[in-house]
């Protein structure tokens, strides 16, 4: 079956970030740094290693840093290359190299649905990525990628998806859903509950910040009814598209960080740090050494 090519990957970046404040009081949640790189631009780099060529960021006001993050730096280059400093000059000109890449407002937080929304013209009619930058997927293969090549066998919408175990399922949307016979990362998607309570789960597998997305999802999102406090659910817009098409939950490889939660954030950091060859042996060496 011949489908046509993820180019494409979308990240909403609208939200306030208020659960790290004040550090993201003048600062957009996605630029905090995880070790010297911020949590957005790994997602943006998976997204490149999947193939994807245009990144479109959903933005909203304060999000300024975002685009001059990406952007040419002149002033900086010039300096660093003065300097001799080729290293540093060779990082800050790969950042802007990236990927091409387009900015859309959204004027009200309205839901995640509703962001992706503002997104329709730029995307067009071809199956895209969305990315939630919170979620950062440490994986030898780009999750995305992964996600891709699962997106190319079946021709339908893909979820990322991993099993959360007990209780902490209820702080999920999660899957009801069957595995393929064939291929067992594969999740048919029957119904989608958000947040179940405990002991009502379908099943353990939750919903991540990693979607594979046919363009018939607009429609969906277009016509839904918006829930408490005018939102557009994502997860309500692939709940009807589910009348008319096939939806695969996903199960990547790879450990997903929750870089939105303040533990989360600095376990990652934590474990982003010894992975480097820089870093590494002397972080944990420090490590060892601390009477905690």
């Amino acid at each position: 079956m011949e489908v046509m090519k993820v180019r494409k990957a979308v990240f909403p970046a609208a939200g306030l970030g208020t659960r790290f404040l004040p550090a993201t009081k003048a600062m957009p949640k996605e630029m905090l740094p995880l070790v010297d790189k911020p949590l957005i631009q790994y997602g943006v780099e998976e997204a490149v290693a999947a193939g994807c060529d245009e990144i479109i960021f959903v933005t909203g006001r304060g999000k300024s840093a975002m685009e001059d993050h990406f952007d040419r730096s002149p002033d900086l280059e010039a300096m660093l290359e003065m300097k001799g400093k080729s290293e540093l000059l060779k990082i800050a000109r790969s950042v802007s190299s990236l990927a091409k890449i387009t900015y859309v407002r959204q004027a009200e937080a309205l839901g995640l649905g509703h962001a992706v929304l503002q997104a329709k013209w730029l995307v067009g009619n071809e199956p895209f990525a969305v990315i939630l930058a919170d979620d950062v997927v440490d994986s030898k293969v780009s999750c995305i990628k992964q996600m891709v090549e699962a997106y190319e066998q079946t021709g339908a919408s893909i979820l990322g998806s991993e099993v959360v175990e007990g209780a902490a399922i209820s702080a999920y949307g999660c899957l009801d859903c069957t595995q393929d016979a064939d291929d067992p990362r594969l999740l048919a998607v029957r119904d989608m509950v958000e947040k179940p309570k405990a002991g009502t789960q379908p099943s353990q597998h939750a919903i991540i910040g990693r979607y594979i997305l046919t363009p018939r999802i607009f429609e969906m999102l277009e016509n839904i009814t918006p829930g408490a406090g005018g939102e557009l659910q994502l997860t309500d817009g692939i709940k009807a598209l589910l009348q008319y098409e096939k939806v695969y939950g996903f199960s990547y490889e790879g450990k997903r960080h929750d870089a939105g939660d303040k533990l989360g954030f600095l376990k990652a950091t934590v474990e982003f740090a010894l992975k480097r060859e820089d870093l590494g042996p002397s972080f944990r060496e420090w490590l060892r050494s601390q009477k905690f």
